[in-house]
């Protein structure tokens, strides 16, 4: 039974209903001690008298709070009153993503700094462990000022059933607990993974999946994933692939690849890290591969590693030229002989090998020939830029 306005939990006073879904009801209400709003969110019943998930409740209400993040939504702390437990996070102002996408498509210029915000928040959240699990459009506000913030995070992980529950109903948090609201149900299983809607257990690359989703929706304004009820949407989300023709052809071809490396069914080909989603975002594998590009423009057809360096001889040559003409005319000095060329073979360290994934072997000369760039996998894992010098 909703809350009406004027109830109280602890020293909350509850003034309105602003939201329904699977975690539960969202009020808003005045901090009674530190005069401030504040959202709260009751939790269900089914969850509140389970005193084992209440307890897993806790301890990730207790990691949640101290992710401290600009583009995630804060947790203020947990309230019991009257057998009631209550969530009570930061108020964010400002209409949902998916009320924005309802209104249409969002132009790429708009949508790239929403879609980079959300990352940054993916990422920060994985490198604490924390894996929002049901990441979609409802789940992220918009202000006025443009900030994002990402609702629920860890959420849907610590509403799983206890152990021993059906795997598919607890990798599906809203599915098991809002059965009876299809709405809510579509919603989120058009966000889900192949493997989350298999019931495997999932890591981060569920979250990057949601992610490609969620910017999917953006440039098209629709879902990449549709049916007519829930086993048609999943079944779309495991066999089908989206409409690529809905996405505009004016949006970049960075973007593009990012939004198809992110809803590749293959986790092993997909991307794996919300890190990379972002270099990506700033077109920082486009960067590295144009400069491969025009490097080999001028190289000998010759592998990538075995290229000479143009840039290098280059400078050195123009240089020379430089010299030569200065001193003509005080001296008319001997010729200054070419430099040698110079090939060489570059032997990335073991733990650090070249990356060959979706984006291609990328490498780099830097302008004064001294240094390369190339990708390869973080000590973490996931994509990272290696730089090595000549000598």
């Amino acid at each position: 039974m909703a809350l009406q306005p004027g109830a109280r939990i602890g020293h909350y006073d509850v003034s309105a209903l602003i939201g329904v879904g699977g975690m539960g009801e969202v009020y808003q209400a005045t901090d009674t001690n530190l005069k401030r709003q504040v959202a709260i969110k009751v939790l269900p019943a089914a969850l509140a008298s389970d005193a084992e998930r209440l307890a897993r409740f806790q301890r990730e209400a207790e990691v949640l709070a101290a992710l401290n993040h600009p583009h995630i939504a804060a947790i203020y702390g947990l309230e019991r009153t009257d057998g009631q437990t209550a969530l009570v996070m930061e108020l964010v102002e400002g209409p949902t993503l998916a009320e924005r996408i309802a209104l249409g498509a969002i132009p790429v210029e708009e949508a790239l700094p929403i879609a980079r915000q959300i990352a940054e928040a993916l990422e920060a959240a994985h490198e604490q462990g924390i894996i929002h699990r049901d990441l979609k459009p409802a789940n992220i506000k918009v202000r006025s000022d443009g900030t994002v913030k990402v609702l629920d995070f860890g959420l849907a992980k610590a509403m799983e059933p206890a152990a021993g529950s059906s795997p598919s109903m607890s990798m599906s948090p809203t599915l098991s607990l809002q059965a009876t609201q299809a709405g809510m149900i579509l919603g989120t299983a058009a966000y889900m993974s192949p493997e989350q809607a298999r019931g495997k257990v999932v890591d981060r690359r569920a979250d990057v999946w949601a992610f490609g989703a969620v910017l999917f929706e953006m440039l098209a304004g629709t879902r990449a994933f549709e049916g007519e009820d829930i086993a048609d949407t999943l079944g779309n989300v495991m066999k089908v692939e989206p409409d690529w023709q809905r996405l505009p052809p004016s949006i970049p071809p960075r973007v593009a690849q990012v939004v198809r490396t992110c809803l590749q069914k293959d986790t092993r080909q997909r991307m794996d890290s919300a890190q990379g989603v972002r270099l990506a975002l700033d077109g920082a594998f486009e960067t590295a591969a144009s400069a491969v590009d025009a490097s080999a423009a001028t190289a000998a057809p010759a592998p990538v590693w075995r290229q000479p360096v143009p840039v290098a001889a280059a400078s050195l040559v123009i240089g020379g030229l430089v010299v030569a003409l200065a001193a003509w005319a005080f001296m008319r000095p001997a010729a200054i002989p070419a430099p040698d060329l110079v090939r060489f073979v570059i032997v990335p360290p073991d733990d650090a090998p070249m990356s060959f994934a979706a984006f291609q072997p990328d490498l780099a000369v830097s302008p004064d020939g001294t240094l390369v760039v190339y990708m390869g996998p973080a000590p973490g894992g996931g994509p990272q830029l290696h730089l090595r010098p000549m000598d």
